[in-house]
């Protein structure tokens, strides 16, 4: 008779008595825990001596498992891995796509048989980003972080997750959250997949009673698109208390229509495959507040790498706070944006993230550039006009492609009306074209088109 060597639970093993460098923030958040008080609400001078800790622990961890970290943290003139405050932070060198992208090991501070989960990036312009967590990451350290104001969920709550699984890290990421954060019912029905259609997936909404959806924007109009469709009512056959969108830009006219179309409150959500989470809107709907246990948030000028103040426009960098196997430090995003100090009602301390989307995603227009959501949210003041649409752009003029939504105008007054407002508000001409089916996708929407 063969004999197996019987081996422990490998999960068990590496969480439960997993130790690393991350174990010494435990005690902080234990603490918190003990006062039923919460990082996302203490005085910004407590959060400030967290991250300067939590930085401090994951240079020596980098600077320790790590050859490129060490020797890129050596070059910019560091003789420890160490800073006495936050100013020092911009003495740690930057990390860029560039230097990482296509290589699976290059920021690797475990062993590779540690790796419980790989994500990647999509690839789509240029190598792919490869993302390594062990377990402790993803069910210990990650979870330990409470953000109960920004997520006041419960083991209540069934979530309907329809973000993209695979490789992808946001449809695990949430999952991974409500399951193990919140203890909620987890629905995984992705983006319209095989084994979920979007009908498929409105019928598991309606019998399991969802109350939350996490889904991208446009996926959200596709659902209740089709939901109308199908004959079900939101608000009546599915009744959420809270849509999280997060994945792709979103304007305020958009959010506002997805809100009367469902019936609730929608917030956003900022994250990146590279980085996890970012920030998290709160019922007030004033920005993204960075989550301040998972990440340290910073705005550069994209050209001097200067750190800006409060209130300038630049590039966010991000540096993770509570990862082993592969921590991020000081990573150009690509995204810009700028912070500002928070004077939240809800009590919420740590500082508001504005996004002004990505550099190479403006539309040039007649010498100046406009960011598809300003264009969109301007669009869909026009309540004749649907949630599908297309900016056309040629030799910097605008054509705009619209599907008229439930209105009786026809073609030509609807052109008109279209015409007219847009030119009121960005004082340039715009050809629109009518356009009554635009065809949908699963995928993340796109809206502007160069020819």
């Amino acid at each position: 008779m063969t004999k197996f060597k019987i081996r422990p639970r490998k999960m068990t093993t590496l969480v439960e008595g997993h130790q690393s460098h991350l174990e010494e923030l435990i005690p902080f958040f234990e603490q918190l825990d003990n006062q039923q008080q919460t990082i996302e609400t203490l005085p910004r001078e407590v959060i400030d001596s967290f991250h300067v800790k939590a930085i401090n622990l994951t240079l020596n961890h980098a600077w320790n498992k790590n050859d490129f970290y060490r020797e890129k943290m050596q070059q910019a003139g560091m003789v420890t891995p160490h800073i006495n405050d936050l100013s020092e932070l911009a003495n740690v060198p930057f990390l860029k796509k560039a230097e990482i992208a296509g290589d699976r090991t290059k920021l690797l501070c475990c062993p590779t048989s540690e790796i419980g989960q790989v994500h990647s990036t999509s690839g789509t312009t240029g190598k792919p980003m490869y993302l390594s967590y062990t377990l402790a990451d993803q069910f210990k350290y990650d979870v330990i972080p409470k953000y109960p104001v920004l997520f006041p969920d419960s083991d209540e709550d069934v979530v309907a997750v329809a973000l993209p699984y695979e490789v992808a890290q946001p449809g695990l990421g949430f999952q991974r959250v409500y399951q193990f954060v919140f203890g909620a019912t987890v629905i995984s029905i992705g983006k319209g997949g095989y084994m979920a259609p979007v009908e498929k997936s409105l019928e598991l909404m309606k019998e399991y009673q969802t109350t939350i959806l996490a889904t991208t924007p446009s996926y959200a109009a596709l659902l209740a698109e089709e939901s109308e469709k199908l004959g079900y009512k939101l608000g009546q056959d599915i009744k959420l208390r809270r849509l999280i969108l997060t994945g792709e830009g979103c304007s305020p006219q958009f959010r506002t229509r997805l809100e009367e179309l469902y019936g609730c409150q929608a917030t956003f959500f900022y994250g990146s495959t590279e980085c996890g989470m970012i920030g998290v809107e709160c019922s007030e709907q004033h920005g993204y507040h960075v989550v301040p246990g998972h990440v340290k948030v910073e705005i550069i000028n994209p050209l001097t790498e200067d750190v800006l103040e409060y209130g300038e426009i630049g590039e966010i960098v991000v540096t993770t706070l509570m990862r082993e196997g592969m921590p991020i430090i000081r990573y150009r995003t690509g995204d810009m944006g700028y912070l500002m100090k928070s004077s939240c009602g809800n009590e919420i301390t740590s500082d508001i993230l504005h996004l002004r989307g990505r550099k190479e995603n403006q539309i040039r227009l007649y010498g100046e550039d406009y960011s598809p959501f300003l264009l969109e949210n301007i669009l869909l003041e026009i309540p004749e006009v649907g949630m599908w649409f297309k900016f056309i752009v040629s030799n910097e003029e605008l054509t705009v492609e619209v599907e008229p939504f439930k209105t009786e105008l026809t073609d030509e007054q609807l052109i008109d009306k279209v015409t007219s407002h847009l030119y009121n508000t960005l004082e340039f001409n715009c050809k629109v074209i009518i356009n009554h089916h635009i065809e949908r996708t699963f995928e993340k929407a796109k809206r502007v088109f160069f020819e």
